[in-house]
């Protein structure tokens, strides 16, 4: 894969709709576990929940120019913020308490929520790139 494939002008664009849904998605999810006291996962469950909503119709329509409508496209983009959630945030989590553990809880869970946020930018974007917005993907599975 060529350097060049990756940083061109979508992923410029993908980083735009990602600050865009950043501000959004932070704003909730440190608001929810900082004043609400909701919990680590609830809190950031509800910011790529409400956050992918927003993401999906920026990068398909903005980011990627895709027009055309596929179930493949909807279960793709599904899976692949699942996958990359868990994933991030599974590892944020025991990295930052085995490194910080002499540090309060919620210092440590802030952090971490940070870490998952940055793991899950960099995860999401391949997935929505080569897979989920991935023309000639979409084009082989056209409903």
């Amino acid at each position: 894969m060529k350097f060049t494939m990756i940083f061109d002008k979508k992923f410029f664009k993908f980083i735009l709709v990602g600050t865009i849904n950043t501000i959004v998605g932070s704003t909730i999810m440190f608001s929810l576990y900082n004043l609400a006291h909701l919990s680590y996962w609830i809190s950031s469950a509800c910011n790529y929940f409400f956050g992918s909503i927003l993401s999906f119709f920026l990068n398909k329509y903005f980011t990627f120019t895709i027009k055309e409508w596929s179930l493949f496209m909807v279960v793709a983009f599904i899976l692949n913020t699942v996958i990359c959630y868990f994933i991030a945030y599974g590892l944020a989590k025991p990295l930052i308490n085995y490194f910080l553990q002499s540090k309060p809880q919620n210092i440590r869970e802030n952090i971490a929520l940070f870490m998952g946020m940055c793991l899950f930018t960099g995860l999401n974007y391949l997935g929505q790139r080569f897979v989920v917005f991935n023309r000639s993907k979409n084009e082989k599975n056209l409903t």
